[in-house]
């Protein structure tokens, strides 16, 4: 499976980092990305070797750890919802998290809450210069996050069921790589 996936990166001509480190653990679902930093949640599945390695690997932007609480990944409960607009769950364990992010960040993010954690999982996708998509939980599973959503202006909302997915402890994000490139063609 990981070959796979490096030959489709490869042939996008994408650099490749493979994490070496025996001593190093990190899973995506522990990695933010906002476009201006990176946000790395510490927990079962990644430790700070692993987010030692996401700083080596992206030397131009500011990573900071993140401590999780519990059997959370940091995307459990939170995700970009806008290219300055943070969506979060209102557990305290996603409270908790947003708080240290805002403390470690120079920058200012708008957030997004939403009642229900695995909600604040979404996929934000820029459609060109002159509109922009948001996947997010279907309001079949969670009918009381569907209102935030739609006060965000501008987007394009789409809603997607995640049910399967979410019984092997996954979220709409662990089903895709937002590569942000331009094909030749």
């Amino acid at each position: 499976q990981i070959s796979s996936i490096k030959k489709v990166l490869e042939e996008l001509k994408l650099r490749v980092v493979e994490v070496t480190d025996d001593g190093a653990t990190l899973d995506g679902s522990d990695v933010l990305f906002t476009g201006r930093e990176f946000f790395v949640g510490i927990s079962k599945w990644t430790n700070h070797r692993g987010a030692e390695m996401v700083a080596d690997a992206f030397r131009d932007f500011a990573v900071s750890t993140v401590p999780m609480v519990g059997s959370s990944h940091l995307k459990s409960f939170c995700s970009m919802a806008g290219p300055d607009t943070v969506a979060i769950g209102s557990s305290e364990a996603a409270k908790k998290a947003m708080r240290t992010m805002e403390q470690l960040t120079d920058h200012h993010y708008d957030t997004l809450t939403v009642p229900d954690d695995p909600a604040g999982n979404c996929i934000y996708v820029r459609l060109g210069p002159k509109g922009s998509a948001l996947l997010h939980r279907s309001p079949e599973e969670f009918p009381n996050s569907l209102q935030p959503f739609q006060k965000l202006p501008d987007l394009t909302l789409i809603p997607a069921a995640c049910t399967e997915v979410a019984k092997l402890g996954g979220a709409l994000s662990s089903c895709s790589l937002l590569i942000n490139k331009k094909l030749d063609r």
